[in-house]
């Protein structure tokens, strides 16, 4: 099976360096400064789990002309609309997309651009970042990536994906539902990120202060209404889950965009808070938290923009 990686920072880099150390056929497509870089110094991924430098095979947009079986989909939220131009010639009737955005408006960009027979769920759960030298560093072992078809079932493409995934050196699962769990991940990002950029600080420091961890379960409780009014609602297990990660005494857990703000970069403030925030207001449910958190966010945002 061949796939084509969109991206290669932080998380196309990781997910298709692993597989290309393992041997898969994996092509990246990407920006022509990024592919200077890569040629050079090579895919370099340092990791609590083993570091790693690949060759990797590249593309860039103008050299694309050929189908892929499967498209790794991994940009920005920011980037989607550019990423879709140039990922075009790649996608077939037959191409598997699997999208590794966060929030769930993607879903529906994906289809109308190509077909919802193309689209493949995925969840992915890992903390990566870029550093100042290209390199993909894996922050946590946590690297736990689901993916299935939307109505759970059990097809041939999604085995042969799966094949394709195992034994790569990183976690690979098939849900039967995937679609939950990106709803899942879409509660779980929106919270964090809001409680952490609000709040300037990592769970930790947030459930020592004065009302921190009645602040991040209100802010839970809002993504998780939402989430309940438009899409599919959360598990118990996940939600027991996420209340603990939430009030953990001494975590350092923190968002990426969290991290992004930090280094003064831009944040899917749009695509992980804004929509939750609009589809909300849509359904008639009140979110003043998470709004709060957009506003912020968006000021931060203008402010890049404007420099």
């Amino acid at each position: 099976m061949r796939l084509l990686v969109v991206g290669a920072g932080s998380t196309g880099g990781y997910i298709g360096g692993r597989l290309a150390q393992a041997g898969r056929d994996v092509t990246f497509l990407v920006r022509q400064g990024r592919a200077e870089r890569l040629r050079r110094d090579g895919l370099r991924i340092v990791s609590p789990l083993g570091d790693a430098t690949v060759e990797p095979q590249l593309m860039t947009a103008d050299t694309l002309d050929e189908t892929f079986d499967t498209v790794l989909l991994s940009v920005k939220g920011f980037q989607l609309d550019a990423a879709l131009d140039d990922l075009g010639p790649a996608v077939g009737p037959d191409t598997m997309i699997l999208p590794v955005l966060n929030g769930m408006r993607h879903m529906e960009i994906l289809a109308e651009r190509f077909s919802a027979a193309n689209l493949v769920g995925c969840a992915l759960k890992i903390a990566t970042i870029l550093d100042d030298e290209g390199r993909v560093v894996h922050l946590s072992p946590l690297q736990d990536l689901a993916y299935g078809e939307l109505d759970g079932g059990n097809t041939r493409r999604i085995q042969a994906l799966h094949e394709l995934m195992r034994a790569a050196g990183f976690q690979p699962r098939l849900s039967h539902e995937i679609r939950r769990e990106m709803w899942e991940k879409w509660i779980l990002l929106a919270t964090i990120g809001a409680v952490t950029c609000l709040m300037r600080g990592p769970i930790g420091e947030i459930e020592a202060a004065p009302g921190g961890s009645a602040f991040a379960l209100a802010v839970l409780d809002e993504a998780v209404a939402t989430v309940r009014a438009i899409g599919t609602g959360p598990s118990e297990a996940f939600l027991t889950a996420t209340r603990d990660q939430l009030t953990a005494k001494g975590s350092p857990l923190t968002s990426s965009m969290y991290r992004d703000l930090l280094k003064g970069r831009l944040v899917e403030v749009e695509n992980i808070i804004g929509d939750l925030v609009r589809a909300a207001a849509g359904a008639g449910i009140e979110t003043p938290l998470l709004a709060a958190a957009y506003t912020h966010l968006s000021v931060f945002q203008n402010r890049l923009g404007n420099a």
